[in-house]
């Protein structure tokens, strides 16, 4: 059997031998629309819950724009341009526009992302700017949630008389779906923040999970940041499998949002009949397996069609590394997933544990095998399973043993296929 797994730029074509009962479950979206540029110019002027963007320019003379950075595929360059003519439109002028790169902890934008991200014109004509997490004097603070998360947000996004986010919806392995309030927290939100966000606390309760909002612990304390930060307006995009725009939600920076993963969620649910005994699953491709703590997603997604005990493989690129220097430290430290929860369950929060505490939650009830050629064989013995040179190598690994028939599913696309076992809710 043939398939073609999302891999880098390119792709990655598998050969999978006879004699077990595959099910490739591809990533479902909706059809791209046909008129994406007037779909958002609709948006704009009918929102969700909202007064139209240039109505709500109108009287003031500064904006914040916050956009994702170059990990997301947000069609940053085709969504801006119709956000700033409005803005233009209500008064404000391009010298009280300033982009905001919401890198939450990962590492700033290069000038190069930044054309990649916003279009040249675009970042040449504008005032934008990385978010610096780690950066104290970049923040005010605002007080604590009522479960006392303490939140402290980038002042330049706080100073502005409009507040906007630009995004995607798609699933998200600890919030249920990407989008809206994650582009003021984690993406602008201090270091501080960000740790207690990604506290055991929240990453260890089970519906911190793709999928779930509902009753989603972690959604609802970044709704209330957002709140508290001033969160004006939203524009969100969900976008189809050739990462056309699919469908747009802008307005109320709740309601929009609530729309947008409604959406999302109805159009990407594929259930199985059964648990899987082996997953063969991706980071997505690019941009999202340049690093290893993105390909993450690719193992938890995985994670709601494997039976108890069973195997998945993760397949990534992994073309830059491993991740930030605090994960790439932390992958090093602890010999067993054991360990790292027993030592993480009550000790400070170091930046990035909280993706390593979501692999050790799947390693720790599912064998993970790893074919990650990107990533430097200084990693190789430290991933809590087996790292393969050879893609024929790790596939014939995950096959081993298992009895004929067995189920196989393969998730081309990872994190963007939203698999369930029928009778388990997220």
């Amino acid at each position: 059997m043939q398939a073609e797994l999302a891999f880098g730029k390119n792709g990655l074509p598998i050969s999978l031998p006879e004699g077990y009962a595959y099910q490739i479950i591809q990533a479902r979206s909706a059809a791209p629309l046909a008129d994406a540029a007037t779909a958002i110019g609709e948006a704009l002027d009918a929102p969700v819950e909202s007064a139209p963007l240039e109505e709500l320019a109108q009287g003031k003379r500064t904006a914040a724009i916050s956009v994702c950075d170059i990990t997301r595929p947000v069609p940053n360059r085709v969504m801006l341009p119709h956000v700033l003519h409005r803005l233009h439109r209500g008064g404000i002028p391009p010298e009280g526009v300033t982009i905001l790169i919401a890198t939450g902890l990962h590492r700033p934008a290069s000038g190069a992302e930044i054309r990649e991200i916003l279009g040249s014109e675009i970042a040449a004509r504008y005032r934008v700017e990385n978010h610096d997490a780690r950066n104290p004097d970049q923040h005010q603070g605002l007080g604590k949630t009522s479960s006392g998360t303490p939140v402290s947000i980038d002042r330049r996004f706080l100073a502005a008389e409009l507040k906007i986010t630009l995004g995607f919806i798609e699933p998200h392995l600890m919030l249920g779906f990407s989008g809206g309030r994650k582009l003021v927290a984690p993406g602008l939100a201090s270091q501080e923040t960000i740790k207690a966000l990604h506290s055991p606390r929240f990453m260890r309760d089970a519906r911190t999970a793709e999928g779930s909002i509902d009753d989603n612990p972690l959604h609802d304390d970044l709704l209330e940041i957002a709140r508290m930060a001033g969160h004006d307006f939203m524009l969100d995009v969900a976008l189809a499998r050739d990462r056309g725009i699919a469908g747009v939600f802008a307005g109320h920076p709740e309601k929009a949002h609530h729309r947008g993963a409604r959406f999302v969620a109805q159009v990407m649910r594929e259930t199985l009949e059964q648990p899987a005994d082996a997953v063969i699953t991706t980071a997505a491709g690019y941009p999202l397996d340049l690093t290893f703590y993105q390909a993450v997603k690719g193992i938890t997604a995985a994670a709601h069609a494997v039976k108890p005990g069973g195997r998945i493989l993760l397949v990534a690129a992994c073309q830059e590394g491993a991740g930030g220097a605090e994960f790439r430290q932390m992958l090093t430290r602890f010999a067993t997933d054991r360990e790292f929860l027993a030592a993480t369950a009550t000790a400070p929060v170091v930046v990035d544990q909280w993706q390593l505490e979501k692999l050790a939650l799947v390693t720790e009830k599912a064998r993970v095998l790893f074919y990650v050629p990107g990533l430097p064989a200084e990693y190789s013995g430290k991933l809590w399973g087996p790292v393969f040179q050879n893609v024929d190598e790790a596939l014939a690994a995950l096959l081993e043993g298992l009895p004929p028939r067995s189920r196989v599913a393969i998730l081309p696309d990872g994190p963007y296929v939203l698999a369930e076992v029928a009778g388990v809710t997220r």
